[in-house]
Order: C-alpha cells, then sequence, then structure tokens
C-alpha cells in the first residue's frame, strides 16, 4: 500500500487532527522555552555570584595595597 492509495479525509475531519497537532506543537515550544529560562536565571545568578567574589577580591586586593603604602616607612 503505498501513500497515493490511502484516501485524503474529509476537511471536517482532518480539521481536528490539525487543531491537535498545532496544539502538541505549542505544548512543546512552551515547554522549551521554560527550560531556556530556567538555564537562564539560574546561569544569571551564578553571574551574580561570580561578580560578588570578584568585587570582594578585588576590594580585598585594594585595601592589602592602603595596608602596605601605610605602612612603609616614609
Amino acid at each position: 500500500m503505498t501513500l497515493a492509495d490511502v484516501p485524503a479525509l474529509p476537511l471536517h475531519t482532518a480539521g481536528k487532527y490539525v487543531a491537535a497537532a498545532y496544539i502538541v506543537l505549542f505544548v512543546i515550544v512552551l515547554i522549551y522555552v521554560a527550560i531556556m529560562a530556567l538555564r537562564l536565571s539560574r546561569m544569571e545568578r551564578g553571574l551574580g555570584e561570580l561578580l560578588e567574589l570578584t568585587e570582594q577580591a578585588g576590594a580585598e586586593h585594594a585595601s592589602g595595597h592602603s595596608e602596605h603604602k601605610e605602612s612603609a616607612p616614609a
């Protein structure tokens, strides 16, 4: 049996399948967008933590240099 041998569905019957296919596609895209949003929020949170760590390290490094200048003989 080939594809040409299979009769086409009448339009009033095919509409249900087309609507179901669109709904399935929409749900898949919605799930994909939700997963990407979760990954993005995790990545932003991680980058925020790294930024805080670098700012703290920079502040400690800067305060360390000012202490060495003050304790150096003049």
